[in-house]
Protein backbone atom coordinates (compact mmCIF):
# COMPACT_ATOMS: atom_id res chain seq x y z
CA UNK A 1 0.00 0.00 0.00
CA UNK A 2 1.44 3.34 -1.07
CA UNK A 3 0.59 6.84 0.09
CA UNK A 4 0.16 7.82 -3.55
CA UNK A 5 -2.62 5.24 -3.92
CA UNK A 6 -4.46 6.66 -0.91
CA UNK A 7 -4.24 10.13 -2.41
CA UNK A 8 -5.65 8.77 -5.67
CA UNK A 9 -8.74 7.15 -4.13
CA UNK A 10 -9.35 10.20 -1.93
CA UNK A 11 -9.22 12.58 -4.90
CA UNK A 12 -11.38 10.34 -7.09
CA UNK A 13 -14.01 10.21 -4.35
CA UNK A 14 -13.79 13.98 -3.84
CA UNK A 15 -14.23 14.58 -7.58
CA UNK A 16 -17.50 12.67 -7.78
CA UNK A 17 -15.81 9.49 -9.15
CA UNK A 18 -14.50 11.43 -12.14
CA UNK A 19 -11.08 9.84 -12.72
CA UNK A 20 -10.15 12.33 -15.44
CA UNK A 21 -10.81 15.32 -13.16
CA UNK A 22 -8.92 13.62 -10.31
CA UNK A 23 -5.90 12.89 -12.50
CA UNK A 24 -5.79 16.52 -13.67
CA UNK A 25 -5.93 17.74 -10.07
CA UNK A 26 -3.13 15.33 -9.16
CA UNK A 27 -1.03 16.30 -12.20
CA UNK A 28 -0.82 12.73 -13.43
CA UNK A 29 -2.39 10.54 -16.13
CA UNK A 30 -5.87 9.06 -16.02
CA UNK A 31 -4.62 5.53 -16.90
CA UNK A 32 -2.05 5.79 -14.12
CA UNK A 33 -4.71 6.66 -11.54
CA UNK A 34 -7.01 3.86 -12.69
CA UNK A 35 -4.15 1.35 -12.62
CA UNK A 36 -3.02 2.29 -9.11
CA UNK A 37 -6.59 2.05 -7.79
CA UNK A 38 -6.84 -1.46 -9.23
CA UNK A 39 -3.49 -2.41 -7.72
CA UNK A 40 -4.63 -1.18 -4.31
CA UNK A 41 -7.95 -3.06 -4.56
CA UNK A 42 -6.13 -6.27 -5.50
CA UNK A 43 -3.76 -5.87 -2.56
CA UNK A 44 -6.63 -5.26 -0.13
CA UNK A 45 -8.80 -7.99 -1.63
CA UNK A 46 -11.92 -5.76 -1.83
CA UNK A 47 -13.34 -3.30 -4.34
CA UNK A 48 -13.32 0.32 -3.26
CA UNK A 49 -15.45 1.45 -6.21
CA UNK A 50 -18.20 -0.24 -8.20
CA UNK A 51 -17.86 -0.07 -11.97
CA UNK A 52 -19.94 -0.15 -15.13
CA UNK A 53 -17.52 -0.89 -17.91
CA UNK A 54 -14.64 1.54 -17.54
CA UNK A 55 -16.64 4.01 -15.44
CA UNK A 56 -16.82 4.18 -11.66
CA UNK A 57 -20.44 4.29 -10.52
CA UNK A 58 -20.37 4.38 -6.71
CA UNK A 59 -18.33 3.71 -3.60
CA UNK A 60 -18.72 0.23 -2.11
CA UNK A 61 -19.55 -0.25 1.59
CA UNK A 62 -15.96 -1.37 2.18
CA UNK A 63 -14.78 1.63 0.17
CA UNK A 64 -16.68 4.04 2.42
CA UNK A 65 -14.91 2.66 5.49
CA UNK A 66 -11.54 2.73 3.73
CA UNK A 67 -12.05 6.32 2.57
CA UNK A 68 -12.89 7.43 6.13
CA UNK A 69 -9.54 6.10 7.33
CA UNK A 70 -7.79 7.43 4.24
CA UNK A 71 -8.93 10.94 5.19
CA UNK A 72 -7.46 10.49 8.66
CA UNK A 73 -4.17 9.21 7.24
CA UNK A 74 -3.87 12.13 4.83
CA UNK A 75 -4.71 14.56 7.63
CA UNK A 76 -1.94 13.10 9.77
CA UNK A 77 0.51 13.29 6.86
CA UNK A 78 -0.43 16.96 6.50
CA UNK A 79 0.04 17.42 10.25
CA UNK A 80 3.57 16.02 10.03
CA UNK A 81 4.37 18.60 7.38
CA UNK A 82 2.81 21.37 9.48
CA UNK A 83 4.76 20.35 12.57
CA UNK A 84 8.00 20.42 10.60
CA UNK A 85 7.09 23.83 9.22
CA UNK A 86 6.34 25.12 12.71
CA UNK A 87 9.90 24.38 13.79
CA UNK A 88 11.54 25.24 10.48
CA UNK A 89 9.74 28.48 9.61
CA UNK A 90 7.67 29.73 12.53
CA UNK A 91 6.37 32.80 10.69
CA UNK A 92 6.00 31.49 7.13
CA UNK A 93 3.44 29.30 5.39
CA UNK A 94 -0.07 29.36 3.94
CA UNK A 95 -3.51 29.99 5.38
CA UNK A 96 -6.65 29.20 3.38
CA UNK A 97 -10.05 30.46 4.53
CA UNK A 98 -13.46 29.43 3.18
CA UNK A 99 -16.19 31.99 3.86
CA UNK A 100 -19.07 34.01 2.43
CA UNK A 101 -18.88 37.30 0.56
CA UNK A 102 -20.19 39.33 3.51
CA UNK A 103 -17.52 37.98 5.86
CA UNK A 104 -14.76 38.46 3.27
CA UNK A 105 -15.90 41.95 2.33
CA UNK A 106 -16.93 43.42 5.69
CA UNK A 107 -15.75 41.36 8.68
CA UNK A 108 -12.30 40.19 7.61
CA UNK A 109 -10.41 43.17 6.10
CA UNK A 110 -9.26 44.59 9.43
CA UNK A 111 -8.27 41.14 10.70
CA UNK A 112 -6.42 40.32 7.48
CA UNK A 113 -4.60 43.65 7.59
CA UNK A 114 -3.45 43.08 11.18
CA UNK A 115 -2.50 39.48 10.45
CA UNK A 116 -0.45 40.19 7.33
CA UNK A 117 1.29 42.99 9.18
CA UNK A 118 2.38 40.48 11.83
CA UNK A 119 3.03 37.59 9.43
CA UNK A 120 4.16 39.02 6.07
CA UNK A 121 5.56 35.64 5.01
CA UNK A 122 2.21 33.84 5.35
CA UNK A 123 0.21 33.65 2.10
CA UNK A 124 -3.55 34.08 2.61
CA UNK A 125 -6.09 32.46 0.30
CA UNK A 126 -9.83 33.28 0.46
CA UNK A 127 -12.39 30.84 -0.97
CA UNK A 128 -15.93 32.26 -1.16
CA UNK A 129 -19.03 30.10 -1.33
CA UNK A 130 -22.30 28.98 0.21
CA UNK A 131 -22.46 27.26 3.62
CA UNK A 132 -22.59 23.88 1.86
CA UNK A 133 -19.54 24.74 -0.25
CA UNK A 134 -17.68 26.18 2.73
CA UNK A 135 -18.28 23.00 4.75
CA UNK A 136 -17.11 20.79 1.89
CA UNK A 137 -14.00 22.86 1.15
CA UNK A 138 -12.90 22.88 4.79
CA UNK A 139 -13.80 19.25 5.55
CA UNK A 140 -11.83 18.06 2.51
CA UNK A 141 -8.76 20.05 3.48
CA UNK A 142 -8.86 22.63 0.69
CA UNK A 143 -9.17 25.32 3.36
CA UNK A 144 -7.75 25.52 6.87
CA UNK A 145 -10.63 27.53 8.34
CA UNK A 146 -14.35 27.80 7.64
CA UNK A 147 -16.07 31.04 8.63
CA UNK A 148 -19.85 30.83 8.44
CA UNK A 149 -23.14 31.75 10.06
CA UNK A 150 -25.80 29.41 8.71
CA UNK A 151 -26.36 25.65 8.49
CA UNK A 152 -24.21 24.64 11.45
CA UNK A 153 -25.48 21.04 11.15
CA UNK A 154 -23.27 20.74 8.05
CA UNK A 155 -20.12 21.07 10.11
CA UNK A 156 -19.95 17.91 12.24
CA UNK A 157 -16.47 17.12 10.88
CA UNK A 158 -15.25 20.55 11.96
CA UNK A 159 -14.61 22.20 15.32
CA UNK A 160 -16.83 25.30 15.08
CA UNK A 161 -16.25 28.13 17.57
CA UNK A 162 -18.51 31.18 18.06
CA UNK A 163 -16.87 34.50 17.16
CA UNK A 164 -19.36 37.37 17.27
CA UNK A 165 -23.03 38.28 16.96
CA UNK A 166 -24.54 40.46 14.26
CA UNK A 167 -27.93 41.65 13.14
CA UNK A 168 -29.53 43.32 10.17
CA UNK A 169 -30.60 46.67 8.88
CA UNK A 170 -33.15 47.74 6.29
CA UNK A 171 -31.92 49.87 3.39
CA UNK A 172 -34.20 52.16 1.40
CA UNK A 173 -33.82 55.03 -1.03
CA UNK A 174 -34.21 58.51 0.56
CA UNK A 175 -37.57 59.07 -1.16
CA UNK A 176 -39.03 55.75 0.03
CA UNK A 177 -42.06 56.00 2.40
CA UNK A 178 -40.16 54.10 5.12
CA UNK A 179 -37.18 56.47 5.04
CA UNK A 180 -38.71 58.65 7.76
CA UNK A 181 -40.00 55.79 9.92
CA UNK A 182 -39.13 56.21 13.61
CA UNK A 183 -39.15 52.48 14.39
CA UNK A 184 -39.92 49.79 11.84
CA UNK A 185 -42.34 46.93 12.38
CA UNK A 186 -42.40 43.66 10.49
CA UNK A 187 -45.77 44.70 9.08
CA UNK A 188 -44.11 47.82 7.64
CA UNK A 189 -41.40 45.75 5.99
CA UNK A 190 -43.83 43.12 4.66
CA UNK A 191 -45.73 45.80 2.69
CA UNK A 192 -42.90 46.22 0.19
CA UNK A 193 -40.94 44.00 -2.20
CA UNK A 194 -37.77 42.72 -0.53
CA UNK A 195 -34.24 42.33 -1.82
CA UNK A 196 -32.19 40.15 0.54
CA UNK A 197 -29.93 37.15 0.92
CA UNK A 198 -30.47 33.83 -0.78
CA UNK A 199 -31.73 31.14 1.60
CA UNK A 200 -28.80 29.55 3.44
CA UNK A 201 -26.69 32.71 3.46
CA UNK A 202 -25.85 35.13 6.25
CA UNK A 203 -28.61 34.46 8.73
CA UNK A 204 -31.41 34.35 6.17
CA UNK A 205 -33.23 31.72 8.27
CA UNK A 206 -33.75 34.34 11.01
CA UNK A 207 -35.71 36.48 8.55
CA UNK A 208 -37.96 33.59 7.54
CA UNK A 209 -38.44 32.67 11.20
CA UNK A 210 -39.43 36.21 12.21
CA UNK A 211 -41.95 36.68 9.40
CA UNK A 212 -43.39 33.19 9.93
CA UNK A 213 -43.92 33.80 13.65
CA UNK A 214 -46.12 36.81 12.82
CA UNK A 215 -48.01 35.00 10.06
CA UNK A 216 -46.50 37.29 7.42
CA UNK A 217 -45.34 36.24 3.99
CA UNK A 218 -42.62 38.54 2.66
CA UNK A 219 -42.67 39.50 -1.00
CA UNK A 220 -39.19 38.40 -2.11
CA UNK A 221 -38.48 40.37 -5.26
CA UNK A 222 -34.83 39.31 -5.58
CA UNK A 223 -32.32 37.29 -3.57
CA UNK A 224 -28.55 37.30 -3.87
CA UNK A 225 -25.47 36.05 -2.01
CA UNK A 226 -23.66 39.39 -2.22
CA UNK A 227 -24.63 42.38 -0.06
CA UNK A 228 -23.23 44.78 -2.64
CA UNK A 229 -25.50 43.25 -5.29
CA UNK A 230 -28.46 43.66 -2.94
CA UNK A 231 -27.61 47.35 -2.46
CA UNK A 232 -27.34 47.83 -6.23
CA UNK A 233 -30.88 46.61 -6.79
CA UNK A 234 -32.23 48.68 -3.91
CA UNK A 235 -30.74 51.70 -5.70
CA UNK A 236 -32.54 50.61 -8.87
CA UNK A 237 -35.85 50.67 -6.98
CA UNK A 238 -36.62 46.95 -7.06
CA UNK A 239 -37.47 46.93 -3.37
CA UNK A 240 -36.19 47.55 0.13
CA UNK A 241 -33.03 45.73 1.18
CA UNK A 242 -32.31 43.63 4.25
CA UNK A 243 -28.59 43.06 4.78
CA UNK A 244 -26.14 42.45 7.60
CA UNK A 245 -25.73 45.70 9.52
CA UNK A 246 -21.97 45.52 8.97
CA UNK A 247 -22.59 45.67 5.20
CA UNK A 248 -23.79 49.29 5.40
CA UNK A 249 -20.92 51.72 4.87
CA UNK A 250 -21.83 55.28 5.93
CA UNK A 251 -19.08 56.66 3.70
CA UNK A 252 -19.93 54.89 0.45
CA UNK A 253 -23.66 54.21 0.92
CA UNK A 254 -24.70 57.86 1.37
CA UNK A 255 -27.43 57.42 -1.27
CA UNK A 256 -29.22 54.87 0.93
CA UNK A 257 -31.01 55.29 4.26
CA UNK A 258 -30.15 52.73 6.93
CA UNK A 259 -32.98 51.73 9.27
CA UNK A 260 -32.05 49.60 12.33
CA UNK A 261 -33.75 46.20 12.35
CA UNK A 262 -32.17 44.54 15.36
CA UNK A 263 -35.49 44.64 17.18
CA UNK A 264 -37.22 42.76 14.35
CA UNK A 265 -34.95 39.73 14.02
CA UNK A 266 -32.94 37.53 16.36
CA UNK A 267 -29.22 38.10 16.13
CA UNK A 268 -27.04 35.60 14.27
CA UNK A 269 -23.70 34.17 15.33
CA UNK A 270 -20.70 33.76 13.07
CA UNK A 271 -18.38 30.83 13.75
CA UNK A 272 -14.85 29.88 12.75
CA UNK A 273 -13.95 26.22 12.37
CA UNK A 274 -11.23 23.77 11.43
CA UNK A 275 -10.97 20.02 10.88
CA UNK A 276 -10.81 18.11 14.14
CA UNK A 277 -7.37 16.58 14.53
CA UNK A 278 -5.68 19.17 12.33
CA UNK A 279 -2.41 20.53 13.69
CA UNK A 280 -2.72 24.27 14.15
CA UNK A 281 0.42 26.29 13.60
CA UNK A 282 1.16 29.26 15.85
CA UNK A 283 0.04 31.82 13.30
CA UNK A 284 -3.27 29.96 12.92
CA UNK A 285 -4.02 30.39 16.62
CA UNK A 286 -3.13 34.07 16.23
CA UNK A 287 -5.52 34.47 13.31
CA UNK A 288 -8.37 32.93 15.32
CA UNK A 289 -7.73 35.28 18.24
CA UNK A 290 -7.49 38.33 15.96
CA UNK A 291 -10.90 37.41 14.56
CA UNK A 292 -12.38 36.48 17.95
CA UNK A 293 -10.36 37.85 20.90
CA UNK A 294 -12.04 35.53 23.43
CA UNK A 295 -10.76 32.41 21.59
CA UNK A 296 -7.36 31.86 23.14
CA UNK A 297 -5.24 28.78 22.44
CA UNK A 298 -6.40 26.98 25.61
CA UNK A 299 -10.10 27.26 24.70
CA UNK A 300 -9.47 26.30 21.07
CA UNK A 301 -7.53 23.19 22.13
CA UNK A 302 -10.02 22.24 24.84
CA UNK A 303 -13.00 22.24 22.48
CA UNK A 304 -10.95 20.73 19.67
CA UNK A 305 -10.19 17.66 21.80
CA UNK A 306 -13.90 16.81 22.22
CA UNK A 307 -14.77 13.94 19.89
CA UNK A 308 -18.56 14.20 20.00
CA UNK A 309 -19.97 17.00 17.76
CA UNK A 310 -22.88 17.69 20.10
CA UNK A 311 -20.55 17.93 23.09
CA UNK A 312 -18.43 20.42 21.15
CA UNK A 313 -21.52 22.48 20.31
CA UNK A 314 -22.67 22.50 23.93
CA UNK A 315 -19.26 23.67 25.14
CA UNK A 316 -19.15 26.32 22.41
CA UNK A 317 -22.58 27.62 23.51
CA UNK A 318 -21.09 28.44 26.91
CA UNK A 319 -19.02 31.11 25.16
CA UNK A 320 -22.03 32.96 23.73
CA UNK A 321 -22.44 35.43 26.65
CA UNK A 322 -18.97 36.90 26.03
CA UNK A 323 -19.43 37.53 22.30
CA UNK A 324 -19.18 41.07 20.97
CA UNK A 325 -21.75 42.40 18.49
CA UNK A 326 -20.76 43.84 15.13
Amino acid sequence: MKLRQLRYIHEVSRRGLNVTAASMALFTSQPGVSKQIRVLEEELGVDIFERSGKHLTQVTPAGRRILEHTQRVLTEIENISRIAGEYRDTDAGDLAIATTHTQARYALPGVVSAFTGKYPKVSLHLHQGSPVQISKIAAEGQADFAIATEAMDLYDQLVMLPCYRWNRCVLVKPEHPLAQARELTLEDVAQYPLVTYTFGFNGRSQLDKAFGARGLKPNLMLTAVDADVIKTYVRLGLGIGIVADMAYDPQTDTDLVRLPAGHLFESSTTHIGFRRGMFLRGYMYDFIQLFAPHLGRDIVDEIGRLADPEERRNRARELLPVLRTL
